[in-house]
């Protein structure tokens, strides 16, 4: 039988936008419609509305609102971030180091630096996911010029230490500077922490940070890149004077209130992770009792607590994933931005996932509206699917 609604446990793919946000923003798709550059009344009511928006966000990364640049989403936050960061640069140094299991966000923006005169060195994790710091140091060379290091991984959840590598960083940056050589920038896509765990600029270490609304229940098409004040980067967009010169066309007014209203909501809601680690422990070990053949993919303890990778062995995710659709479950392969590509997951492969495992791994993330009951049915029916199954490929 199935549920009264749809149980959505792909959360991390986007989330339902909260209604309290939605509210926030109906004044400034209706009457409340001025351009936030204009001068006159309606204007000025959009221009403040946005930098009301522009200190919430900033008050939450534990920053000043004046540091924080509204974008499209998280997609432009790490290309701005990447492409801005070493185009203004170039001068000093053409180096950059990432690691295997960054977004295609992070990862296209890089492969594209490299088609211009850029040399990028892609670190690889262990079998968590998680990248040694040691390795970001080793990577270091004098031409390093950006490091890049996600927060948490998108598929697997594994939580990156991004203080020791922003401490290393730091280190280096020290030795060069009596120098007179370049500086290292570090930036980390935080757009699957912001919202879900703390997030304070400072506390990492970081120079520049992505964040985007609709992860956190917040609206699609808008986000925002911090940037630390002493950091050296070029305009992302040109034609307008948005966004202190760095980001030029009509600020996403409704957009950035909404965003603002979702981040306040999260901020609030933080105490919710131990309810869901709970249900998402629960998931993993009924399925563990239930399923022979499971691996776990992710840190058993440094991973984002919402966030649940397994591999089925020889099961087809594919077809799991059509016949839990059917069931009214939602979930996912891996990131929403592949979905449609025939290759197995980059992030599975840089984990050295088993081959009879990587094309069988699904994604189970958890969000504030998910119960315990959804995760009785959801345990109840993949076990069911995957002896279903087994059962037919052994018939």
């Amino acid at each position: 039988m199935k549920p009264q609604k749809p149980i959505y446990l792909d959360h991390n793919a986007t989330t339902q936008i909260h209604p309290t946000a939605l509210e926030a923003m109906m004044p400034f798709l209706k009457e409340e419609y001025g351009n936030s550059s204009s001068l006159h009344k309606k204007g000025s009511l959009a221009h403040s509305a946005v930098e009301k928006a522009r200190d919430v966000i900033g008050n939450a990364l534990g920053t000043e609102g004046v540091d924080v640049i509204f974008t499209s989403g998280g997609t432009e936050s790490d290309n701005f971030a990447i492409k801005g960061t070493c185009f203004k640069n170039k001068n000093k140094g053409n180096h950059i180091v990432t690691s295997s299991i960054e977004h295609l966000a992070v990862l296209a923006p890089c492969r594209f630096l490299e088609t211009q005169g850029f040399d990028v060195t892609y670190l690889p994790v262990d079998k968590y996911g998680m990248v040694n710091p040691f390795a970001v140091k080793e990577a270091i060379n004098e031409g390093t010029i950006l490091v890049s290091i996600m927060h948490a991984n998108n598929e697997v959840g594994a939580i990156q230490p991004i203080q020791e590598i922003a401490g290393i960083i730091k280190e280096v940056n020290g030795n060069r500077a009596p120098k007179d050589k370049s500086r290292i920038y570090f930036h980390t896509d935080a757009v699957q922490t912001f919202g879900k765990i703390p997030v304070d600029v400072d506390e990492l270490g970081v120079d520049l940070l992505s964040v985007s609304a609709h992860k956190l229940h917040g609206p699609k098409g808008i986000g925002a890149l911090y940037i630390r004040k002493s950091t050296s980067i070029a305009p992302f967009m040109h034609g307008g004077h948005q966004e202190r010169d760095l980001r030029a066309g009509t600020v996403n007014v409704a957009g950035a209130v909404g965003f603002a209203k979702a981040v306040a909501i999260a901020q609030s809601n933080l105490k919710d992770q131990e309810r869901q680690k709970g249900l998402k422990d629960k998931l993993y070990h009924v399925l563990l009792q239930n399923i022979p053949d499971i691996i776990l993919n992710s840190h058993p303890d440094k991973s984002l607590y919402n966030t649940l990778n397994l591999g089925f062995k020889d099961i087809n995710a594919t077809l799991l994933l059509a016949s839990l659709d059917l069931k009214d479950i939602f979930v996912s392969a891996g990131s929403a931005c592949i979905a449609s590509s025939p290759e197995p997951s980059h992030v599975l492969k840089a984990m050295g996932v088993p081959k009879e495992y990587i094309k069988s791994c699904i994604r189970f993330s958890l969000g504030t509206d998910n119960t315990d009951k959804d995760i009785e049915y959801c345990a109840r029916e993949i076990t069911k699917v995957i002896s279903r199954i087994r059962n037919a490929y052994q018939a």
